[in-house]
């Protein structure tokens, strides 16, 4: 049998980026979770902010996330990123770690992002561009299935993600950029293609707040499992009956 994990040796290195301004609808929760999960199991966990100013090193953590922000908190992020963040971002994803952006944050790993006529560029981990539109904002419960491409031998649950979307950007996937999933419910990147978020190797990005992981801890876990370099099933299991229930009632606000 597999050596349990907590006594391999291995732990969860987590970059919160801008963790004090991009943290609308509680998005801070998805780190919690992270955490928690590690150390219900006895695996170490350890988060590192970056916010305005700081360097980052894409060597020194396993997974990065950005979650979403105000309009100007999000220009502020934006810039800082392209300037001092986002060739280590690229490294990071060129060797092989996590990046999970989610609204604004995912807006971000993208090309740019079109604001009141003006463009803000992102990194371009993923090929999509974003437009804010004279139209009404996105908003209400979603879920997407990510059966395509996560497999059914992957201890994914059942692959489909629930969540609450709220956002005033339309995101259009370039040519050959996947999306994360199909829109069972809800609007999705734009409210017309069927498509929601985007990934490419190791990098996600996705509109789902809720926030995304505490609905969703299978997802958690394949995420905690991909940073870690093991099988899902390698992870011992958890009493999820609590989380589990909270997942069956986000699809079913979403009536999936």
């Amino acid at each position: 049998m597999p050596e349990p994990l907590a006594a391999s040796g291995k732990r969860l290195r987590v970059c919160a980026l801008y963790p004090d301004l991009m943290n609308i609808y509680a998005d801070r929760g998805n780190l919690l979770v992270l955490e928690r999960r590690c150390a219900w199991r006895g695996i170490a966990c350890e988060i590192t902010a970056a916010s305005l100013g700081a360097g980052l090193d894409p060597l020194a953590h396993d997974l990065f996330y950005i979650g979403g922000g105000q309009d100007r908190d999000q220009r502020l992020c934006a810039a800082d990123l392209v300037e001092r963040k986002a060739d280590a971002l690229r490294e990071a994803a060129r060797r092989g770690a996590l990046i999970l952006g989610v609204c604004g944050g995912y807006q971000l790993l993208g090309n740019s992002y079109v604001l009141d006529g003006e463009e803000i560029s992102g990194v371009g981990l993923l090929d999509i561009d974003t437009v804010r539109e004279d139209a009404p904002r996105l908003i209400g419960n979603v879920a997407i299935d990510v059966s395509s491409w996560i497999g059914n031998g992957s201890g994914a649950g059942d692959r489909v993600l629930a969540g609450f979307e709220n956002h005033g950007g339309r995101t259009r996937l370039r040519a050959g950029q996947e999306p994360l999933g199909r829109v069972l419910r809800g609007y999705g990147n734009d409210g017309r293609s069927g498509f929601e978020g985007a990934r490419a190797g190791n990098t996600f990005g996705t509109y789902l707040h809720g926030p995304l992981l505490p609905k969703n801890v299978w997802f958690a876990d394949w995420l905690i499992a991909r940073a870690l370099g093991v099988e899902p099933s390698q992870l011992e299991p958890l009493d999820d009956a609590l989380e589990v229930q909270a997942h069956r009632d986000a699809r079913r606000a979403a009536g999936v």
